[in-house]
C-alpha cells in the first residue's frame, strides 16, 4: 500500500489523526499536573513526551493549537510549572478520561478519582497512583508555525520513584513499575524489555 501527500490529505479527519498520531510508533503515555492561578488543580494526558538532554535534564512536549481552551498550556505558562505522571497498566482508563473535554471549574483527579499528590516547593501537583512522577520548571516555548502546536521545553526540578526502581547504573526499571505506551487516540500497550546490548562503538 502506497500512500500520498493528496492520499492523506483526502482521508477524514479522525482518521488521519490517527494514522499521524500512529505512524511512529507507541510512545510514553503521561499524565501531565498543572495547577491554574486559581489554584484548581488539572490533569491531561501526553504521549507527544520525549527527553532533549541530559545535561541540564530537560523534558519537551508538543502542544495542540489553541484553537480552543487549553487548560494545561496555559497552565503551564502562567506557573511556569507541571508535572509528568507515568501512566501504568492500573489507571490507564482513568487516564484517558482525563483526555475529555472538562469545563475550567472541573478539575480531572475529581472527575476520575486519581488522588492529588502535593511535594513542597512544586506548585503543580502528582497523581498518586502513579509511581514514576517528575516536575519541571518552563524553560522555553518554541513556535511551530506550520501547525501552529508548540514545543514545550521544561527543565527537572524533582524525580518522585519507589524505592528499589533506580539501578545504581540510572536505569529505570520501566516495565516492573506497570508503565504503558500508546498510540493514535486510543490504543495503550504493555512494555516488555527484548535485550540491553553495549555502548556501540567502530
Amino acid at each position: 500500500m502506497i500512500l500520498t501527500t493528496a492520499d492523506y490529505e483526502a482521508m477524514e479527519k479522525l482518521a488521519r489523526v490517527q494514522l499521524a498520531t500512529s505512524l511512529p510508533g507507541p510512545k510514553p503515555i503521561c499524565l501531565v499536573g498543572t495547577r491554574g492561578l486559581d489554584g484548581r488543580s488539572n490533569l491531561a494526558p501526553f504521549s507527544s513526551v520525549t527527553h532533549l538532554g541530559s545535561s541540564p535534564l530537560l523534558i519537551g512536549m508538543v502542544t495542540r493549537p489553541a484553537t480552543v481552551d487549553r487548560h494545561t498550556l496555559q497552565n503551564i505558562l502562567d506557573t511556569k510549572s507541571w508535572t509528568l505522571n507515568q501512566v501504568t497498566e492500573s489507571i490507564y482508563e482513568q487516564a484517558h478520561q482525563c483526555a475529555a473535554r472538562y469545563p475550567g471549574d472541573i478539575s480531572e483527579f475529581d472527575a476520575t478519582g486519581l488522588t492529588e499528590l502535593n511535594h513542597a516547593g512544586v506548585t503543580a501537583p502528582f497523581v498518586k497512583e502513579c509511581p514514576i512522577r517528575y516536575a519541571l520548571e518552563l524553560e522555553d516555548v518554541i513556535d511551530i508555525p506550520v501547525n501552529a502546536t508548540r514545543l514545550i521545553v521544561g527543565r527537572v526540578v524533582l524525580i518522585d520513584l519507589p524505592d528499589g526502581a533506580l539501578s545504581s547504573d540510572g536505569t529505570l526499571d520501566l516495565p516492573a513499575q506497570g508503565s504503558i505506551a500508546s498510540t493514535a487516540l486510543d490504543t495503550y500497550y504493555s512494555i516488555s524489555p527484548l535485550a540491553r546490548l553495549p555502548y556501540a562503538k567502530p
